[in-house]
């Protein structure tokens, strides 16, 4: 089963914002043994940008301040713990946290065990390759994540001068459009090739708009500002003079739906990979990720 998770790269105008939209791929096994392999951006990365020459990087503290794995030592993974794809991994019962591609470290058994090819700052040029040179890999069941409320995360908001509580409606729009446009080419796709694959769209624009404007009843006390590096330019998440903690880091990474000025925080993601597991159409069509993963392609 492959996951496609459609998330912007964040960068410092609107239109490069909107233009380099990426897709993030993650193929589940349907037999016992499940093996992930993860193509997408920072919110899926989990530590191939360490290995490239690049200012996208989450390789020091506080990043993974929260990730049990490294006892608390950063991996690259772009927020203060696990990533959706670490979640879903797990609750899938597979191997949870797969490799990034360019550690020296990777096995050779990847088929089995999974591996994480996302790289922090990727797009969707044609450059970076097509959808159909996953399927004649042997890609048959896909996930499409749209693209998230953008206009209402820390980076959009501080540099538009938007007030607390408020979003980018410049923005929203534009991947509201986005978004609609995206689900009818899935719904085209799956009238096209079936039974030789199925695409499920999963709506990140409610589910993670929800959670901002209901954060209270998810436990949150901040929907606005970032856990870590602050709210003004230049949102830089960095290490402190303790060496575990950043001069500008809230004390409950628990409480807040942002982790930095672009990522969610573990206790978002954790919210919203439950929605795409197990949610009602409303959130995930035709079908969730449990029901798609035992699904017989």
């Amino acid at each position: 089963m492959y996951i496609l998770h459609d998330l912007a790269t964040f960068t410092m105008t609107i239109l490069i914002l909107i233009i380099f939209q990426m897709f993030d791929v993650l193929p589940f096994c349907s037999s016992a043994s499940t093996a992930t392999f993860v193509f997408g951006d920072s919110l899926v990365d989990a530590g191939n940008n360490n290995f490239l020459f690049s200012l996208s990087k989450a390789n020091s503290p506080p990043y993974g301040i929260d990730f049990k794995p490294s006892q608390g030592k950063p991996t690259g993974r772009f927020t203060n713990g696990r990533t959706i794809s670490d979640i879903i991994g797990e609750a899938l019962g597979g191997n949870s946290f797969p490799p990034p591609y360019l550690a020296p470290n990777v096995e050779s058994n990847a088929t089995h065990i999974g591996i994480n090819y996302a790289s922090g700052s990727s797009g969707i040029l044609d450059a970076t390759g097509t959808l159909f040179r996953l399927h004649k890999l042997g890609a048959r069941k896909f996930v499409v994540v749209g693209v998230g409320p953008l206009g209402c995360i820390p980076f959009i908001r501080a540099i538009g001068l938007i007030s607390k509580g408020k979003c980018s409606v410049e923005v929203n729009t534009l991947i509201r459009n986005y978004n609609k446009k995206l689900k009818m080419e899935l719904h085209r796709l799956n009238k096209d090739m079936e039974p030789k694959a199925i695409f499920i769209y999963a709506n990140s624009y409610d589910v993670f708009r929800e959670i901002i404007l209901n954060y209270k009843q998810h436990g949150f006390e901040n929907a606005d500002a970032p856990c870590c590096g602050g709210y003004f330019p230049p949102f830089v998440c960095y290490k402190g003079k303790n060496g575990n903690t950043s001069s500008v880091m809230c004390e409950d990474r628990g409480k807040y739906v942002f982790w930095d000025a672009y990522h969610p925080t573990e206790a978002a993601n954790v919210i919203i990979a439950k929605k795409f597991l197990y949610g009602d159409p409303t959130v995930i069509s035709p079908i969730n990720i449990l029901h798609l993963h035992n699904y017989a392609s």
